[in-house]
């Protein structure tokens, strides 16, 4: 089947060009964006029933986190069957009526594409557990034999990404102590072998098979860990599971970045553009700057993030770092930079920001640990937003940022269900902070994510002050901030335009213009002192209020001027 296909809009102004290069993107985490049945879950006719609030955002896609039939160890990224929709979340018919609803509002719809690993409850899985060492059903994994006396110890030291040893030991048939297979996550999620014809085939497939149904692309989960260095050679036992940073010896991770993965995003983009409507592959790309370009070839994805500024404390330098590496890296391959500030898997922007000195809190927030104060977050979460939005290049927003979240930081241990929480025997939080149901209406319980008010896991005190209906009424919200920006960044075509460092400010100030044929934006955000706004323009926005001239602590604002000839 076919969906009809959203108009490419452009201006008069700017040559025809792929919608995504200058999109903003939503990324919606099913389980906890809206909830239809009152099971206190997300679910897909949830979702479609508040597309009307995207449209009013002023986004141009949608991105779904994972959907598939899942045991929901790893809430969804643990898939066992690729072509069906988890029960959980609905139906194929449920999906299908929600992207045809997105395109009826000229809204594209992204699916999250998880080829790293399957569900330990994958059919394929579960016949490499009947079968027998070197088997063709094992042949789809990374079964190996283990090291030391009857095979008793890992075939390397690798470490899960969600602590503990990467590799689980298998029961053989007969009863014996067997192989090991290798999980960079959860023991459920146990890795594919890319190397293994079948597993190249299926996942083609996989794609052909939602891209028949009218989605528009896909989100690449792990795109940079595919492929493994032959061998699976030990690594050093300090590392950081997750990092793709070289040893001292510029060697990198045998688990990460191994040139094979651009092989597989060739054949996927031939694939990809074998369909109309500008279909699109965006990768989750954990890799060194310097290689990150190889990514966004003309022959392989379209984008992948730019998770500098995810990863950017609230200091200019390191802002400003982070912008030109991001835009240097993208142009190297003539491709566009892709900014985010918060997703699924770390802490929302405004509490990382307001915790200060540190730069990657990617694990959570304990209620043990230093806790943000909440008007600092407010402040530089609404700045940092403004930054990026000016941007040119595409935008990737997080579910309830518009709606200036913070992080659940005092959540009890009772309730968590992150695994990384249980695998570091709760030495981290884990996501959890960062998925809590939205709230959508104050007045009602459970902050009208659901009838009944059930949610999956607990909203902190006062969340319901967060709610949309409230920051729809007022217009110093942060909620109207985002559709203020969205629609002035769409009129002024910013996402097409050419940054420019602007001079003359101070160290602690982050500076640069955005020109476009019919426009000239000042874009400054300071991450210290008051700022003096420089003469010449209108103050088109801001993400607080100026008094006297002066640009507070912690603020951003868009300074609009005429053209120059």
């Amino acid at each position: 089947m076919s969906a009809r296909r959203p108009e490419l809009t452009t201006t008069s102004t700017t040559a025809r060009r792929p919608w995504w290069a200058t999109a903003v993107t939503y990324q919606v985490y099913p389980r906890s964006f809206a909830d239809s049945t009152g099971d206190g879950i997300g679910d897909l006719r949830g979702i479609t029933s508040r597309l009307d609030h995207l449209v009013d955002l002023g986004v141009d896609a949608v991105w779904l986190s994972p959907i598939y039939v899942s045991p929901m160890a790893d809430a969804g990224y643990d898939v066992a069957d690729y072509r069906d929709v988890d029960p959980l979340f609905g139906t194929l018919a449920d999906a299908d009526a929600l992207i045809a609803a997105a395109h009826e509002r000229g809204l594209r719809l992204l699916m999250d594409l998880v080829p790293n690993h399957t569900s330990s409850a994958h059919r394929w899985f579960v016949s490499a557990l009947a079968g027998a060492p070197g088997s063709e059903e094992r042949a789809r994994y990374l079964f190996r034999d283990g090291r030391g006396a009857g095979g008793s110890e890992p075939p390397n030291n690798w470490r899960s990404v969600f602590g503990g040893p990467a590799w689980t030991r298998v029961t053989e048939p007969d009863g014996r102590p067997g192989q090991w297979y290798l999980h960079l996550f959860a023991p459920e999620q146990p890795d594919l072998d890319w190397s293994d014809p079948q597993v190249r085939a299926e996942m083609g497939s996989v794609v052909r098979f939602w891209l028949d149904r009218g989605v528009d692309g896909f989100r690449v989960d792990v795109a940079h860990g595919l492929v493994k260095a032959d061998g699976l050679p030990d690594w050093h036992a300090d590392a950081p599971a997750a990092s793709a940073a070289p040893d001292a010896d510029g060697a990198r991770p045998p688990m990460w970045d191994q040139d094979g993965v651009h092989e597989i995003y060739r054949e996927w983009r031939s694939v990809v553009d074998g369909y109309d409507g500008d279909r699109v592959l965006i990768g989750e790309t954990w890799a060194e700057q310097d290689r990150l370009s190889r990514y966004v070839r003309p022959d392989e994805l379209h984008q992948t993030f730019a998770f500098a500024l995810l990863q950017a404390p609230w200091d200019a330098a390191a802002l400003r770092r982070g912008i030109s590496d991001s835009i240097a890296t993208a142009h190297e391959v003539g491709a566009a930079p892709t900014w985010v500030l918060s997703n699924h898997d770390v802490v929302r922007h405004p509490t990382r920001l307001a915790l200060s000195g540190v730069a990657d809190l990617l694990s959570g927030v304990l209620p043990t640990d230093p806790q943000p104060d909440p008007a600092l977050a407010d402040r530089r979460g609404r700045a940092a937003s403004l930054m990026m939005i000016a941007l040119p290049g595409a935008a990737y927003l997080y579910q309830g940022e518009e709606l200036g979240l913070p992080e659940h930081t005092t959540m009890p241990a009772s309730a968590r269900q992150d695994p990384s929480f249980f695998r570091e025997e709760g030495r981290i939080a884990g996501r959890d902070g960062a998925r809590v149901p939205l709230p959508w209406s104050a007045d009602e319980p459970g902050a009208g994510f659901g009838p009944g008010g059930a949610t999956w896991l607990p909203p902190p005190d006062g969340w319901e002050r967060h709610a949309a209906d409230v920051q729809a009424r007022d217009p110093g919200s942060t909620l109207r901030l985002y559709r203020a920006a969205l629609a002035l960044r769409r009129r002024l075509d910013l996402g097409g335009g050419a940054l420019t460092w602007a001079e003359g400010f101070g160290d602690d100030v982050v500076a640069f213009s955005v020109s476009t044929p019919d426009s000239s934006v000042l874009v400054l955000a300071t991450t210290g002192e008051p700022v003096r706004l420089p003469d010449g323009g209108e103050v088109a926005l801001s993400s607080t209020e100026i008094m006297g001239g002066l640009l507070p602590a912690d603020s951003c604002v868009w300074i609009v001027r005429e053209p120059t000839s």
